[in-house]
């Protein structure tokens, strides 16, 4: 006897109703869900996967110069290539200044080698005085850098269209002659001081908000309710003005004749003809960073000591506890999920900060995401940019896995 047919109100099988309705449920929770994907996608994915694909692609010389790397990939760099290196050369340089399109080269090869500018521009113009043949001699006539091995190994250094020397170039270093990675020149090593620079100013500016921070958020978990909101609102109050507004502010206050200076020659703390300098330093990176960033410190402490009753400390004083035994005992170790979070919120903010540092922190003051932006309006090496970005977005992840490993992800507690 066969199984009779459960069908639904509208004649269909039952089973198969209910298989239609959950497609209809599943395409609507993607539909619902494709707005933010897309978003992600667009906003995150590819400026990230474009950033990575900048920072080690180097196609755009090979492709202005083939006859030039087609010839100097046979020599060993070690004296001056033969006649066909410049006889390539010569076609390639004539070929793009005929199409006015050098000045593209121009940059790229001076960022390989200091120099390389004034050398192209001056060998373009002269390219019309060329006579056929015997071109090794003429580019040296031209121009006595064309007789140097340096120059041509830093061409040669240019061919590959893959290369990782520009995350070298971020670290100090560079291929040499014989493509064994070196230390650059004593006066060029920079980058090594900005990491450093942006490491200790992160770490000195996540303690200086902790230290400001614990107290208040205290004070904010233990004070009757309309204290605490009034609290409240002076510690939101940054969110609310423009990061653009409170750094020009800072200026303002930490300039040499400003309220700051005049209250300590007021004090007595110096000379007012020997005002101390407060901007346009470390100084006055560390001040306006503490300032902007406590509200990302004091949120997430808050959120944990609001959870924390008041009768554990008063437990512990009845046991026989100090105050400060019982705070360091009792009430410290419960806030730890709070210092986590605020403490990793803080320094992965610092670490990439751009705007106040350039403003307040002048040439001595400066991080590398000031490098950054350099290199991406000014003397547009986007692929270097590139580099510089994917070091230190590699850098916040490696300090969010330490975080994770040490920690763990799941103690933090941002609410």
């Amino acid at each position: 006897m066969s199984k009779e047919q459960i069908l639904s109100s509208d004649g269909i099988p039952l089973e198969q109703s209910l298989k239609k309705a959950e497609r209809k449920n599943k395409l609507k929770a993607v539909l619902l869900v494709a707005p933010l994907f897309l978003f992600l996608l667009i906003i995150y994915v590819f400026p990230i996967g474009d950033m990575l694909f900048r920072s080690v692609d180097d196609r755009m010389i090979t492709k202005m110069l083939p006859k030039t790397f087609k010839a100097i990939e046979k020599w060993d760099g070690q004296n001056l290539p033969d006649e066909t290196v410049y006889t390539g050369l010569y076609e390639d340089l004539k070929f793009l200044k005929e199409n006015k399109t050098y000045g593209k080269i121009i940059a790229r090869l001076n960022y390989e080698k200091s120099g390389f500018s004034s050398l192209i521009k001056k060998t373009v113009r002269k390219l019309n005085k060329f006579e056929e043949g015997n071109y090794k001699e003429q580019f040296i006539k031209v121009h006595k850098r064309w007789g140097q091995p340096e120059y041509l190994v830093a061409l040669k250094n240019a061919a590959p269209n893959w290369s990782y020397a520009k995350y070298l170039k971020g670290i100090d270093m560079r291929f040499d002659q014989d493509g064994n990675i070196v230390l650059v020149e004593e006066n060029r090593r920079i980058y090594k001081i900005l990491w450093m620079r942006t490491l200790n100013v992160a770490f000195w500016v996540t303690l200086f908000c902790f230290i400001l921070a614990y107290p208040i958020s205290h004070l904010l978990a233990t004070l009757p309710m309309k204290y605490s909101n009034l609290l409240m609102i002076c510690v939101l109050l940054p969110f609310w003005t423009s990061l653009l507004v409170r750094t020009s502010s800072w200026m303002v206050l930490l300039q040499q004749q400003g309220p700051i200076n005049d209250l300590i020659v007021w004090l007595g703390l110096a000379a007012d003809d020997n005002r101390p300098e407060l901007m346009y330093n470390v100084i006055g990176t560390f001040v306006a960073m503490t300032q902007i960033l406590l509200p990302f410190m004091v949120l997430p402490l808050y959120s944990v000591m609001k959870t924390i009753s008041p009768s554990l400390m008063r437990a512990g004083k009845s046991l026989g506890g100090t105050p400060l035994i019982s705070f360091l005992k009792i009430y410290f170790p419960l806030t730890i999920p709070g210092i986590g979070a605020g403490c990793l919120l803080v320094f992965i903010l610092a670490i990439g900060y751009y705007i106040t540092p350039a403003l307040v922190g002048g040439a001595s003051g400066s991080l590398i995401s000031n490098s950054i932006a350099y290199h991406m309006k000014s003397s547009l090496d986007w692929a270097f940019a590139s580099a510089l970005g994917t070091m230190l977005l590699v850098g916040v992840l490696a300090i969010y896995w330490i975080y994770n490993k040490l920690v763990g992800i799941d103690n933090i507690k941002l609410g």
